[in-house]
């Protein structure tokens, strides 16, 4: 019975300091446990609203899509015409046949210019995008590193909305319950974001936006 008793004894000293020694080993590699915690939020979708490198990409884009849906109408009106002309000859004749080959022709063209004029604009649009995300999250890891953030987490600002059952459900969704004004740096980071913008658009020689 003494024998078992001071087995026991030796078992718990031994797992004590087992115990004590993984505990510092743990102390040890996290140099930031004693950090304390502060965490803020940002508005993404506000952000993306306010930019104007965004706004001013998306304008670009969108003029280049305008030129684009002028030349697919000439074409397709370029097709209308031949058609309209084709009904004014027999189907053997010459006159029709060629008009037929130069339809065909045409469609083909408008398809295929229609096809990748649609991939161009999506590609353009995704890199845009890709972007001002970057920027903003360069933008939001300098703001944290310097205020001392521990963490910035995505939320919805937008207010919710009880008369439309829909936007009440999305907003029970929500990540973030409640939140004190000062954690949110949306604003900072758009008013950083804008004024390094018009700055590098005020400077000599930018003449495009990249």
């Amino acid at each position: 019975m003494k024998k078992l008793i001071l087995v026991t004894g030796i078992v718990a000293c031994l797992a004590a300091a087992l115990g004590v020694g993984f505990s510092s080993q743990l102390t040890a590699q996290a140099p930031g446990a004693g950090i304390p915690h502060k965490v803020g939020l940002i508005d993404m979708g506000r952000v993306f609203k306010s930019y104007e490198k965004f706004k001013a990409l998306r304008e670009d884009l969108k003029a280049e899509i305008q030129k684009s849906d002028d030349k697919a109408k000439q074409m397709a009106l370029q097709i209308q015409q031949l058609r309209k002309e084709m009904q004014e000859f027999e189907p053997d004749s010459p006159e029709y046949l060629q008009r037929e080959k130069r339809v065909t022709q045409l469609s083909t063209e408008f398809e295929t210019f229609r096809k990748t004029a649609q991939r161009d604009f999506l590609r353009k649009e995704s890199q845009i995008y890709e972007t001002i995300y970057l920027e903003v999250v360069d933008v939001v890891k300098k703001y944290a590193e310097y205020y001392k953030y521990t963490l910035i987490l995505r939320y919805n600002g937008d207010k919710i909305d009880a008369s439309d059952p829909k936007s009440l459900i999305q907003s029970l969704n929500r990540q973030v319950v409640y939140h004190r004004p000062e954690d949110d740096i949306t604003d900072s980071v758009i008013e950083y974001l804008n004024r390094r913008y018009q700055s590098a658009a005020a400077a000599p020689g930018a003449g495009t936006r990249k």
